[in-house]
């Protein structure tokens, strides 16, 4: 068998999130058809992580094993040929069998974009929030500071990230190598996110609640105190899924 490693991006708006589902059009579900249909046979494909319903991607890691002769280059033409424009492979490749797109991953990153203008520009509504408030970056870095290195990030964890029965693995305790807050323009700010794993809706929460000290509800030592109360009830918001891509997962 051979183990094929695909690089996908894909536009998630009109897509119920990577994982597929029973009655929703997802990413790995219209990959896995068209999968199916080059190499005759049931094809699982296995992501790197999980986007939610509405996230973008620049490069999703997935890889899927087959028996198919095809060559990585026709995979990659006839994926793109047959599947929606929404969703591009950017290169299909053939890697060693003890290769996994998620446990062989060592980070991913992910960012944000906002748009503080009074009228949002209309070709970036679908990637970007409208946020139009003055913002802080200067507080707003601070909490960055405050984030990098491990965290239990329960506060920023949503219902049904994981099995919080178990006794073992490590928990919502994560480790944030690098977290930043640029201005891209003079009305447009990114955030960046680069961990070595993320929780359910973590980067939206800890973006709804970065906005919240930007804007002065929240200080930013109630920021402090949100991040030790592991509560997810003391947090803010959950900030909308269109702004937010995932960028890169490294190995």
């Amino acid at each position: 068998m051979r183990n094929l490693k695909l690089t996908i991006a894909y536009d998630g708006t009109n897509y119920s999130g990577w994982q597929r589902q029973r009655n929703a059009v997802t990413i790995q579900g219209e990959i896995e058809k068209v999968l199916a249909r080059l190499c005759n046979t049931h094809i699982d494909l296995h992501g790197a992580g999980r986007t939610d319903a509405g996230v973008h991607a620049l490069a999703m890691i997935a890889h899927f094993q087959t028996d198919s002769n095809i060559s990585d280059s026709d995979f990659k033409r006839a994926l793109n040929s047959i599947l929606p424009e929404a969703i591009r492979i950017i290169a299909a490749e053939e890697v060693d069998s003890s290769f996994h797109s998620r446990f062989s991953a060592t980070a991913k990153t992910y960012f944000y974009s906002i748009e503080t203008a009074p009228v949002q520009d209309p070709f970036s509504r679908l990637f970007t929030l409208h946020f139009p408030q003055q913002l802080d970056p200067e507080k707003i870095n601070q909490c960055l500071d405050i984030l990098t290195g491990s965290h239990d990030f329960a506060s920023f964890e949503a219902s049904g990230s994981r099995d919080t029965t178990l006794t073992t693995g490590r928990g919502s305790v994560r480790t944030i190598f690098t977290a930043t807050f640029e201005e891209t323009s003079a009305t447009s700010y990114r955030f960046m996110f680069r961990g070595d794993g993320f929780l359910r809706h973590m980067v939206r929460n800890l973006v709804g609640t970065l906005l919240d000290v930007g804007r002065g509800r929240t200080t930013v030592e109630g920021f402090k105190t949100i991040l030790a109360a592991k509560n997810r009830a003391s947090a803010g918001p959950t900030a909308p899924a269109h702004g937010l891509f995932l960028q890169e997962v490294s190995y």
